[in-house]
């Protein structure tokens, strides 16, 4: 076993081949050009000055604090579906999963077509919302959290159940034994064992809620202060002032990357 592992060691500091070698880089570069791009071309002169104005915090405001809400729908719905997926045999489980993952392939504006269809005014919840309740969800700040849970959901839901799948079942069957019920054990042995896998799909699926774009704009419109998130305001702005569009880009990726690695280094690495 110690060879081996000296071996391993050994494989691992040499050279690795030029044929991985190589695309890898290219790979690399691949990635991080543009966001090189973002930093060498901003306006830093005047950053501060942009950075202030009320419309980008306003943007900014919202987007964190939708981004937040569509991941904790995402865990209170998604949670429960990956652990259907991966411990319960029922018939067409491979066809719910396919429809799970649908939303990762669909076009965001073919999604958020889909949702005008189903929670618009005259769509098929949406109408009933509307008479009975009074409930308005298109174009509006619910819109934007709805549109984000539905393009985020599925990473959730596929972080979850790869963890329950891998998680030891003869915990959940040792607590069986003591008497403990399915509830019981889901929330005291399921849960804490698959808390690292919950805490990787979250951070993914907020992520993925902060940088939605097609499906927000279709729904839930472009709307300053109500609806207009981070990536929409990139937008309006490429088409006047491609400076702001700059600081607002650099923005999102400082407060993206400031999030995701904090959180990271805090919960989905730790032992």
């Amino acid at each position: 076993m110690a060879g081996t592992g000296r071996r391993t060691a050994e494989t691992r500091r040499g050279l690795p081949p030029l044929a991985l070698l190589v695309p890898g880089l290219l790979g690399l570069a691949f990635l991080v050009l543009p966001l090189a791009g973002l930093l060498l071309r901003a306006p830093w002169t005047t950053l501060p000055d942009r950075l202030a104005q009320p419309g980008v915090l306003g943007a900014l405001r919202l987007s964190l604090l939708t981004a937040s809400l569509a991941t904790l729908l995402c865990l209170v719905l998604g949670v429960p579906l990956a652990w259907l997926l991966a411990r319960v045999e029922f018939p067409g489980r491979r066809l719910v999963r396919a429809l799970v993952t649908v939303p990762l392939v669909l076009p965001p504006v073919v999604g958020g077509v889909a949702l005008l269809l189903v929670f618009g005014r005259r769509g098929l919840v949406g109408s009933w919302l509307d008479s009975t309740f009074g409930v308005t969800l298109p174009f509006s700040t619910s819109g934007v959290v709805l549109a984000e849970a539905f393009v985020a959901m599925p990473f959730l839901v596929i972080a979850v159940e790869g963890a329950l799948r891998g998680a030891d079942v003869r915990y959940e069957e040792a607590a069986a034994t003591l008497g403990s019920g399915r509830w019981s054990t889901f929330v005291r042995v399921t849960l804490p064992l698959v808390a690292p896998g919950i805490t990787a799909g979250a951070v993914l699926c907020w992520a993925r809620a902060l940088g939605e774009f097609g499906a927000t704009i279709t729904f839930a419109g472009n709307f300053p202060g109500r609806t207009q998130t981070m990536p929409l305001a990139v937008y309006l702005a490429l088409e006047t002032d491609v400076q702001a569009a700059v600081v607002l880009s650099l923005l999102l990726l400082v407060v993206s990357v400031a999030i995701l690695a904090g959180l990271r280094d805090r919960w989905i690495t730790s032992p």
